[in-house]
């Protein structure tokens, strides 16, 4: 049966399968042991692959390694590998851009973000494209806004991944009123 619940579940894990990051957005894993195993058994079977698509335990998984982290998209077995696939190139080109800092001021007619909110938020790590432990674990705030942009209760938002920078650069902008100054309020 069709669903807008497609991502069951978004990983990020060292080179030693241990979790750096994990959104679960069902049921199929309850409780943090049998998300543990989980994290465990697709690791061993995935960390020395050459493929980008697995299925294990009756589920979807596309993954790719970077430098010393393992990413990872699980659906549910009858979902569209292309439409995981399409979430995790998002998230690792979103990543990847986000660490060679922002180039054109434009994408498409509609101002980026500049280079002052990708240092203050996400810095790049010596210009490198590719996403390593030392640099998330720096920046997990900014990845759980960027899991957020494109995923939301395994509902996929965004694929593009100039939009989700986008929007990371105006969810970060705004701030409510009440970390503003009684100035700040009157005079917006």
């Amino acid at each position: 049966e069709p669903s807008l619940y497609t991502v069951k579940a978004l990983l990020i894990l060292d080179s030693l399968g241990q979790r750096l990051l994990a959104k679960y957005y069902d049921g199929t894993f309850p409780t943090a042991k049998e998300q543990v195993a989980f994290e465990r058994s697709i690791f061993s079977k995935t960390h020395r692959a050459g493929g980008e698509i697995a299925c294990l335990e009756g589920l979807t998984v596309v993954y790719r390694s970077s430098i010393d982290l393992f990413f990872y998209v699980v659906g549910g077995c009858q979902e569209n590998e292309l439409m995981l696939s399409a979430v995790l190139a998002c998230l690792l080109d979103t990543l990847g851009h986000l660490l060679r800092g922002p180039g054109p001021r434009t994408v498409h007619g509609t101002p980026g973000p500049d280079r002052e909110w990708v240092q203050r938020h996400l810095p790049p790590l010596a210009h490198r494209k590719d996403v390593e432990k030392r640099w998330l674990l720096d920046n997990m705030e900014g990845m759980f806004l960027v899991v957020d942009e494109i995923v939301d209760r395994g509902v996929i938002l965004e694929s593009d991944p100039q939009q989700v920078i986008q929007r990371l650069s105006l969810r970060v902008d705004d701030n409510p009123l009440s970390e503003q100054s009684t100035s700040q309020v009157s005079a917006s």
